[in-house]
């Protein structure tokens, strides 16, 4: 009903700038970034209907944060409910209760504090009505069978993405624009009809068993654990059987049965199980009856209880990383790239993170105000992350696996502070500027054994081994070390969340509502960054960043400077913000170039750590340095600090906007025509991660 074939078939003459294959959760947040960026982008699905796919439980708090940018969260939010409190049984008889968020709270840095249970077909829904408010539909039942890049386009990512542009240059820019594309063929439709249409950019979001993947020839090292099963499914129970208050957790020395609630239903619940086994120990097919002696057996409820069951599958811990998320202009993402253990529940969200990185990226070089080689770091930030989440998940599946052998042991032991996505950052990326040593503190460490690429065989069966970030050809570990409130984030962490108010209206906000939209956001801290923000309005107004200014609750704020905007202008925004989020209309150039907040409680002066900045400035030159005083912090379109430097430099902050954004009003580069690469832009670091 909210998705269909589209317009119409496509020909081989169709052309669009980014086509995503695959409409679950990863490339649905892709297509939606793209399109409120005014991109023309199709995706398509091999399904013929909607997915009612229910097995991700639900967004992370990086992923609500994400969710939140593309005007989503509150219907997230509204479909879902909080996670519920744990109780654990052993030989039917409840033997404990945990609540692991019991001790959290939104902060003023993080209005997220858990993950929130909803049902994937649930927020598929919701983003694929938010798709359709850009006029851009899912096209149902299109299965990708071919990708063909022109000679001319670029063969791989890093230093051969140039070699197509220098190929077709005779030809002349007109000439290798066009010839730089990727022609995708689909199999026969239900008409017999084939088709074909030619794309700018491809990106995979097709899933473990990825055909974008399978085309290009890349490799999925990795392990599927055939002895580490469990059956899975959508179930309903009569009414009263169990209290839905609560996830039932039913952990014996013969196998387990997990009951969730699923939210915004009556009677509807996730169930997972240990499978039943044939005389000789396999595994059996999950069905309805069998879930219904699995039931009984395990929780002592009848198994006429369990009314009706669905999506039935099979779940095997499988853990596998690609070899490479890019080859020339086709990138992939999502379980196309990586698939993890399921503890933790990071798969789904290490997805929509991935398209969050990818989608600003893509929209920059489209419009031709980022060279094509900021794509590079897609891969640069990104595989990284994959490879320790590949780490995380898998040590979380072995700690839950030890824990429940004990009777009172759980899925609680899946949840640390890291499965919240929130300490996710690129210290170690090019595009984090001020990087200036490798130090292994601050940036990945290369753990890779020159003679080993795949994973070692293993025979304990408790064990989940899969490729290790120290094992894989191209993975390196991200880390970071813990900051002080004075220090702040560095370039490459996420940038925090507080609280504030609207200069002109006293009307309540949040930084994370400063950054919402396709664009990037220049913060300035102190009086001394009053003439940068100038500047950037000046030169970026209306194309793609934002000037903001954070006064202090007592700083003197004067007259509203040129990157401000006045009273009525904030009023209009406002009401054109909101209209644009109920309805999806975010634009790839909404609102006006500059703001003003108040950081009335000081909450943006701590996470930012401009405290200590203002007091060393103040104190290494007196009261003659008030005018100088202040920080610049540069964050990008996807909420990471890219630059943070004293208010003086201002040479830093132009120089660091060139790179993502072009040289504003007086950009004259069509887009995608430049491939000149500046020599610093990517350190030898780079290629040394993907060299491995």
């Amino acid at each position: 009903m909210d998705a269909d074939r589209g317009a119409g078939t496509a020909t081989s003459t169709d052309v669009t700038d980014v086509l995503v294959v695959g409409a679950g959760p990863t490339g649905l947040v892709l297509a939606c970034d793209l399109a409120r960026r005014g991109i023309a982008v199709r995706i398509v699905d091999r399904s013929p209907a909607p997915p009612r796919t229910s097995r991700a439980k639900g967004p992370n708090p990086r992923s609500l944060e994400i969710l939140d940018d593309l005007g989503v969260a509150e219907a997230v939010l509204a479909a879902g409910s909080a996670p519920l409190p744990m109780l654990k049984y052993r030989d039917r008889a409840p033997v404990a209760q945990a609540d692991p968020w019991a001790g959290s709270a939104p902060s003023p840095d993080a209005a997220y504090d858990r993950a929130w249970l909803v049902a994937q077909w649930r927020l598929e829904e919701i983003l694929r009505a938010r798709l359709a408010g850009y006029g851009v539909r899912v096209e149902l039942g299109r299965e990708v069978v071919g990708l063909t890049q022109s000679p001319d386009a670029p063969a791989e990512a890093g230093a051969d993405a140039g070699a197509g542009a220098e190929a077709g240059a005779e030809d002349g820019p007109e000439a290798d624009a066009e010839a730089s594309r990727v022609v995708v063929t689909f199999a026969e439709d239900r008409r017999g009809e084939g088709a074909a249409l030619r794309a700018r950019y491809v990106v995979g979001c097709d899933g473990a068993h990825s055909s974008v993947r399978k085309l290009l020839g890349i490799g999925f090292e990795g392990t599927t654990r055939e002895d580490q099963v469990m059956v899975c499914g959508d179930v309903e129970l009569a009414e009263d059987a169990l209290d839905r208050r609560l996830w039932h957790q039913w952990f014996d020395e013969d196998g387990a049965v997990m009951l969730c609630p699923i939210p915004g239903t009556r009677t509807g619940w996730w169930f997972q199980a240990g499978p039943e086994r044939d005389g000789r120990g396999r595994p059996l097919a999950p069905t309805a009856d069998g879930f219904r002696r699995l039931l009984a057996h395990h929780t002592g409820l009848p198994g006429q209880a369990l009314t009706r069951a669905e999506l039935l599958s099979t779940y095997r811990v499988n853990v596998r990383m690609a070899d490479r998320f890019r080859a020339g202009r086709v990138f992939l993402a999502g379980d196309a790239a990586h698939v993890h253990a399921i503890a933790g529940g990071l798969g789904m969200n290490t997805g929509i993170q991935d398209a969050f990185n990818l989608g600003w990226k893509l929209g920059e070089v489209l419009v031709g105000r980022a060279d094509p080689g900021l794509l590079d770091t897609y891969e640069e930030e990104r595989l990284p992350v994959a490879a320790r989440t590949l780490d995380l998940t898998s040590e979380r599946l072995r700690a839950t696996l030890e824990a429940i052998r004990r009777p009172g042991g759980g899925l609680d032991s899946a949840i640390t502070a890291d499965t919240t996505g929130l300490g996710v950052g690129y210290r170690w990326s090019s595009l984090a500027a001020g990087r200036t040593h490798l130090d292994a503190s601050t940036h990945p460490d290369a753990h890779t054994h020159p003679d080993r690429t795949h994973p070692a065989t293993v025979t304990d069966p408790t064990d989940v081994t899969h490729p290790d970030a120290r094992t894989h050809p191209h993975a390196t570990h991200p880390a970071g070390v813990p900051l002080t409130a004075d220090e702040g984030p560095q370039p490459g962490d996420r940038a925090p969340d507080a609280p504030c108010t609207e200069a002109a209206t006293g009307a309540g906000t949040r930084l994370h509502r400063v950054f919402a939209g396709p664009r990037t956001t220049v913060l300035g801290f102190g009086p001394g960054s009053t003439a940068v923000l100038d500047e950037v309005a000046a030169t970026y107004g209306g194309t793609g960043v934002r000037a903001c200014r954070v006064y202090a609750a007592d700083e003197d704020r004067g007259e509203n400077r040129a990157g401000e905007q006045s009273k009525e202008q904030s009023r209009e925004q406002g009401e054109e913000q909101s209209a644009d989020r109920r309805e999806g209309r975010t634009g790839a150039e909404s609102g006006p170039p500059g703001c003003a907040v108040i950081d009335a409680e000081g909450h943006a002066a701590a996470a930012y750590g401009t405290r200590a900045s203002a007091r060393a400035q103040a104190s290494a030159g007196g009261a003659a340095s008030d005018a100088r005083t202040g920080t610049i912090v540069v964050v990008r379109p996807d909420h990471h600090v890219g630059l943070r430097v004293p208010a003086e430099d201002a040479r830093s902050v132009r120089e660091y906007l060139r790179r993502l954004h072009g040289t504003g009003h007086s950009a004259a580069r069509p887009p995608e025509q430049s491939s000149e690469r500046s020599p610093d832009r990517f350190p030898d670091m780079v290629d040394a991660v993907r060299k491995g």
